[in-house]
């Protein structure tokens, strides 16, 4: 490793599993020091005890980003920890299934809440300690459905757009702070988050599923939370020092055809 985050402090939402899980494991390992956020302390607990026998410095914290009182806590606590919070990659996020005609209001909350509030909220209460270290990196997790219409994905794809548009917003705002603020619109990964979505798709069987999803990229495969991880790293990083208000596509080519 390089060494690209050394000194840093990052904060990363949803770090229990998967993508999130696998940044931290990467942010740890590039010399940062991670505080793992998560909705469920025991899964924190478990990306912190692989960092850590690793050789890298972690702390659990847990989280409900949905809550404005949460997460200011949270925050301020990784703040007052190790001094600064320097990188937010908020990666925490629910999925929502269901067309415009059968979606609830009950989901149609939920994934506002946490995809779309909890960015807020978390890009908010760490603004001012970015502003006292002198600048920061902020990554916002949007998605492919950001940018294509998918079927029987209303609430996910309006919230995540809403994503890419607060993207732009804040990185107009927050660049005289030094603050860059960019966003990642991943393909379909393979989670624990998107398998009962990947089983529902083939009717019950996940085989069929996968098999319907990656017929839509032309790289024939789904992607890894390692490589989502990548981008967020990269983009975290001084490498990415002239990019703010980029929406960057991972997505195995899905958007390009």
């Amino acid at each position: 490793m390089s060494g690209r985050m050394r000194g840093r402090t990052a904060v990363i939402t949803g770090a229990g599993s998967g993508i999130g899980r696998a940044a931290a494991e990467l942010f740890a390992a590039e010399g940062a020091a991670v505080a793992v956020f998560d909705v469920r302390q025991d899964a924190a607990q478990e990306t912190v005890d692989k960092i850590t026998a690793a050789g890298g410095t972690a702390m659990a914290v847990a989280v409900d980003v949905s809550s404005a009182e949460s997460v200011q806590a949270a925050i301020d606590r990784t703040a007052a920890e190790w001094g600064a919070v320097h990188v937010l990659y908020n990666n925490a996020g629910v999925n929502s299934t269901g067309s415009v005609a059968e979606a609830t209001e009950e989901d149609w909350d939920r994934c506002f809440a946490v995809n779309v509030k909890g960015t807020f909220l978390c890009s908010r209460a760490a603004v001012p300690h970015m502003r006292k270290a002198g600048g920061g990196a902020i990554v916002n997790q949007a998605s492919v459905a950001a940018l294509a219409g998918i079927p029987n994905f209303a609430a996910y794809c309006a919230a995540k757009g809403a994503v890419v548009s607060l993207t732009r917003s804040m990185a107009a705002d927050l660049a005289s702070d030094g603050i860059r603020v960019n966003a990642i619109c991943p393909g379909t990964v393979f989670t624990p988050l998107m398998e009962p979505l990947l089983r529902a798709r083939g009717d019950g069987d996940l085989e069929a599923g996968l098999a319907k999803t990656v017929a839509k990229y032309p790289i024939g495969r789904l992607g890894t939370p390692e490589e989502i991880a990548r981008v967020a790293l990269f983009l975290s990083s001084d490498e990415a020092s002239f990019m703010t208000g980029s929406i960057v596509a991972s997505d195995g080519g899905m958007t390009a055809v």
